[in-house]
C-alpha cells in the first residue's frame, strides 16, 4: 500500500434540460442548500485536496455558488455537450498536475457523503488505476451495468449495448469514479467516440484501464446515495431522502419531533439539548435552536437563533434576522424580521416586529405594529428593557421606547418615549345617549341617518 496525499477534484456541474427551469439544475434546492453544495461539502476538502468544477457557457450563477462554498475552486467551462469523458477533459489543466487521486464526481447527486468519497480512494492505494461507484438497482432499466469477473470490473454496457443477460443485471454505474491520478490524464485521452451518439463517455475508461493491464474495480453503495436529478420529479424524491436523514439525526441527537413526517428541516439546522418540534414546522436554512426551546405546529422558521427555553408558535413566521433571547416569547400569528428580542420578551398575539431591538422582559401587546417602511427605505424601532406596549399599537419608525415606558392601548407613536413614561396617543372618545336607538329607527324607516 503506497501513501497518497494531493487530490484533485473534478466535479461536472450538468445543466439538465428537463428541469424546465431558468435556474441551472445544480442550483436547485434540497434540503435547503443547492444541489451542488451537498456535493462539495461532501467532498474532499483541506491540504492537498484541488477542486475543478467544470460548468457549462453562460452559468455565471453556477461559477458564483461555486467560489462562494469553496473559494479556491479552478472553474473550466466545457463548449460543446460532446459526452462525460468531454466535460471532465474541459478540465485538462488540472488534472495534468498530477495528483496521487483524481476524482470525478457530478453536482447532481447531492446525497452522496464525504464517507463514500473516502472509500473510492481506498483502491488506489493497493494498486488499482479505477475504481467505479456502483449501486444495486431496484429497477436498473436505463442504467449502464457493471461487468464483474473474479472481483474485477471488466466492462461498463449500457442499456442500449447489453445482451438479454446483461440486462438482468442490478448492479448498475453511479457514474461517480477515482483514477490513479498519474495514469489519469493518459486514460481519459484515449477514450473514444466510436459510439452511435459520436460522443466521449466515461464509461469507456474501463476498456481503456484493461487494455493498458490496469486493474478496475467498484465500489458499492446504496442507490439512495447516488439518485441523480433530472427532473422535478427526481428533486422531490431526492428531498424526501434528505428529509428522513436529517429527521433521523435530530432524533438519534435527542430532539423530540412528535410528528417527525410532518417537520421539514435544512441541512444546517442546529440543536440544542431538550427542544421540541411539534408537527406541520417548517425550519428553513440558517436556524439554530438552543436548548430547552419549544416550536410548535405550523410554524416557519428561516435565518434565525432561537434562545434557551423560548418558545415559538403556534403559527408564528420568523424571518432573517430574527435573534430570540432566553426565555423569549412568540405567540401564534406574529411575524418577526431583522429583529433582536432580548432574554424574556413576551409577543405573545398577533404582531409585526421588524427591524427592531426589543430589550429584555419587555412586553408587546397583541397587534402591535412596528412600522418599518416608508415607501423608500426601513427604519429601526428600538424598545427599552421592562417596556409594556399596549394592544393595537404602531410604533412609526425610527422611533426610541425607552426602559419602563409604558404604551397605551390603541396609540400611533410617532415621537420618541423617554424611560418610565407613559404615552398615550388617541382621538377623544365622544358619546352621544340615546343615539343608537335614533339610528336604528331613522334606519328602518329607510332614511340615511346624518354624519
Amino acid at each position: 500500500m503506497t501513501a497518497r496525499s494531493s487530490l484533485t477534484i473534478v466535479l461536472a456541474a450538468g445543466e439538465g434540460t428537463r428541469m424546465r427551469s431558468s435556474l441551472p439544475k445544480v442550483l436547485h434546492p434540497v434540503a435547503g442548500q443547492s444541489l451542488l453544495a451537498h456535493v462539495l461539502g461532501a467532498a474532499p476538502n483541506g491540504a492537498g485536496a484541488a477542486l475543478a468544477v467544470v460548468v457549462g457557457p453562460e452559468r455565471r450563477a453556477v461559477e458564483d455558488e461555486t467560489r462562494r462554498l469553496r473559494p479556491d475552486a479552478l472553474t473550466y467551462v466545457q463548449c460543446e455537450r460532446l459526452g462525460t469523458a468531454h466535460a471532465v477533459l474541459a478540465a485538462r489543466e488540472a488534472i495534468a498536475r498530477g495528483a496521487d487521486d483524481l476524482l470525478v464526481a457530478f453536482g447532481d447527486t447531492p446525497l452522496i457523503s464525504a464517507a463514500t468519497f473516502e472509500r473510492m480512494r481506498a483502491p488506489l492505494k493497493n494498486g488499482a488505476a479505477l475504481a467505479v461507484l456502483g449501486f444495486q438497482a431496484e429497477d436498473p432499466t436505463g442504467y449502464g451495468r457493471l461487468l464483474v469477473e473474479g472481483g474485477r470490473l471488466v466492462a461498463i454496457h449500457e442499456q442500449a449495448d447489453a445482451s438479454s443477460a446483461e440486462r438482468a443485471i442490478k448492479l448498475c454505474n453511479a457514474g461517480v469514479m477515482a483514477f490513479d491520478g498519474r495514469r489519469a490524464l493518459e486514460i481519459i485521452e484515449k477514450i473514444g467516440n466510436g459510439n452511435s451518439k459520436g460522443e466521449y463517455y466515461l464509461t469507456d475508461a474501463v476498456a481503456v484501464v484493461r487494455d493498458l493491464g490496469l486493474e478496475a474495480v467498484v465500489i458499492e453503495t446504496s442507490e439512495d446515495e447516488v439518485r441523480g436529478i433530472n427532473t422535478k420529479a427526481q428533486l422531490a424524491e431526492a428531498e424526501a431522502v434528505m428529509q428522513a436523514r436529517l429527521r433521523k439525526a435530530a432524533l438519534d441527537a435527542g430532539v423530540t419531533l412528535i410528528a417527525p413526517d410532518t417537520v421539514y428541516l435544512a441541512a444546517d439546522t442546529s440543536f440544542g439539548n431538550d427542544v421540541t418540534i411539534e408537527p406541520f414546522v417548517v425550519i428553513g436554512p440558517g436556524v439554530s435552536i438552543a436548548d430547552g426551546a419549544v416550536i410548535h405546529s405550523f410554524s416557519h422558521i428561516v435565518q434565525a437563533s432561537i434562545g434557551k427555553n423560548a418558545s415559538v408558535g403556534p403559527y408564528a413566521r420568523l424571518r432573517p434576522g430574527t435573534s430570540l433571547g432566553d426565555g423569549a416569547r412568540i405567540g401564534n400569528f406574529v411575524e418577526t424580521k431583522a429583529a433582536t428580542l432580548e432574554a424574556g420578551v413576551k409577543v405573545n398575539h398577533l404582531s409585526y416586529i421588524g427591524d427592531a431591538h426589543v430589550g429584555a422582559n419587555a412586553n408587546i401587546g397583541a397587534g402591535t405594529i412596528t412600522c418599518n417602511y416608508d415607501g423608500f427605505g426601513k427604519h429601526k424601532t428600538e424598545i427599552g428593557k421592562g417596556a409594556f406596549v399596549g394592544t393595537n399599537s404602531s410604533l412609526v419608525a425610527p422611533v426610541k421606547i425607552g426602559n419602563g415606558a409604558y404604551i397605551g392601548s390603541g396609540s400611533v407613536i410617532t415621537k420618541d418615549v423617554p424611560d418610565d413614561a407613559l404615552a398615550v396617543e388617541r382621538s377623544p372618545q365622544t358619546i352621544r345617549e340615546g343615539g343608537a336607538a335614533r339610528y336604528r329607527e331613522l334606519k328602518t324607516k329607510g332614511k340615511t341617518p346624518k354624519a
